[in-house]
């Protein structure tokens, strides 16, 4: 049996984002990622890539070594000029696509969109931020976490892609 997952903003190969998140080179940052990664995914498991596989390199080699199916949803650092190379190491490349009534994006979509379409909008971009609302509290508006926005950029999934039930979505 395969498993769907998800994951974004891997940023393989980019040394800015690696000493950002903690690692030394982008050598161990990649490194992680692929163990991660591997530690979960399979030969028959799908993964989607919310965006940001590498920052606006069309140096995709490393996606050779995750296990799985890769489909991309291309993030802001995607060049969409690099499609056709990118294709060579995934299986789709798309702009944004529905999955069983979740909206997957690399952007998190309009709050309108979310009120009229779907239930869920699992999405990548905005790192260890969160999508937020104001809740009025007793004539105190207060901001919370908004839970029909779901991030999984790698710093919120622990480098690792989820399945819909690991996101909390039953289905």
């Amino acid at each position: 049996m395969s498993n769907v997952r998800f994951i974004a903003d891997l940023h393989l190969g980019h040394i800015n984002m690696a000493l950002h998140r903690g690692f030394s080179s982008v050598e161990e940052h990649d490194e992680y990622i692929i163990t991660k990664w591997n530690s979960v995914v399979h030969k028959r498991d799908v993964t989607y890539i919310l965006g940001d596989v590498t920052m606006e390199k069309a140096e995709y080699d490393v996606l050779n070594r995750l296990n799985g199916r890769k489909y991309v949803v291309l993030g802001n650092h995607d060049k969409l000029g690099h499609t056709r190379k990118l294709l060579e190491y995934v299986d789709s490349v798309t702009g944004m696509m529905k999955y069983k009534g979740v909206m997957l994006t690399h952007c998190p979509i309009h709050p309108m969109e979310m009120d009229y379409r779907f239930s869920k909008n699992i999405h990548g971009h905005i790192h260890e931020k969160q999508v937020m609302k104001s809740r009025d509290n007793w004539g105190e508006i207060e901001l919370v976490v908004d839970d029909r926005y779901i991030c999984v950029s790698c710093e919120h999934v622990d480098y690792t892609p989820k399945t819909l039930e690991e996101l909390g979505i039953k289905r």
